[in-house]
This record gives C-alpha cells, sequence and structure tokens, in this order.
C-alpha cells in the first residue's frame, strides 16, 4: 500500500436532482469527524457506506440536510471594526515569524 499525496486525496460530494440521497467520499479528517457525529446523532438521515484502509470514507446523506456555504471575503471596515473589537478587549496579535517559547 502506498501512501497518497494530499493532492490525491479529494473530497467528492455526489447528488443528482431525482434521488433524496447524496453521497460525500472524503480523506478529510475532520470533515470525517463530523459525519460520523452526525451519523451517531441520526442514523436515519446519514450513514457510513464505505471505509478503506487508505482513509477514505463514503458517507450516504439525505440531501436535504446538505448545505453548501460560500462565504465573501471580509471587507476593509469589517476588519478595521474587528481589530478594534480585539485591541480593546484584550486579544494580541501573534506575528507568525517570531516563535512563541
Amino acid at each position: 500500500m502506498t501512501r497518497l499525496s494530499k493532492y490525491e486525496k479529494e473530497t467528492i460530494i455526489n447528488f443528482n436532482e431525482s434521488e433524496k440521497e447524496a453521497t460525500i467520499y472524503t480523506f478529510n479528517a475532520s470533515l470525517n469527524r463530523r459525519l460520523a457525529e452526525f451519523s451517531r446523532c441520526y442514523p436515519s438521515l446519514c450513514y457510513l457506506t464505505r471505509s478503506t484502509a487508505e482513509g477514505s470514507v463514503t458517507y450516504t446523506i439525505d440531501k436535504s440536510r446538505l448545505s453548501i456555504r460560500l462565504v465573501p471575503p471580509y471587507s476593509e471596515d469589517r476588519k478595521a471594526a474587528a481589530r478594534e473589537y480585539a485591541k480593546e478587549h484584550g486579544f494580541r496579535v501573534v506575528n507568525p515569524e517570531k516563535k512563541i517559547a
């Protein structure tokens, strides 16, 4: 068994207009945890269809439970307001180039 590169570790969401279920094939650990938790809570809406030794899982989920969210970038005004809020409430900016001991 060869290790897969990150490029090869895909997430594929597949559904069509006529069926009520969608399939989600993924290697993503976070998505896998979220789907596993959802399937434990709602087994009639989501269930594990297949898992592989390489680490992929395939879940079948009720299509009405699936949502795709597009998030626009923050405006400069919103970024400035967030910076001010952070300064007032004691959040400190961490420079990623400096190592924190």
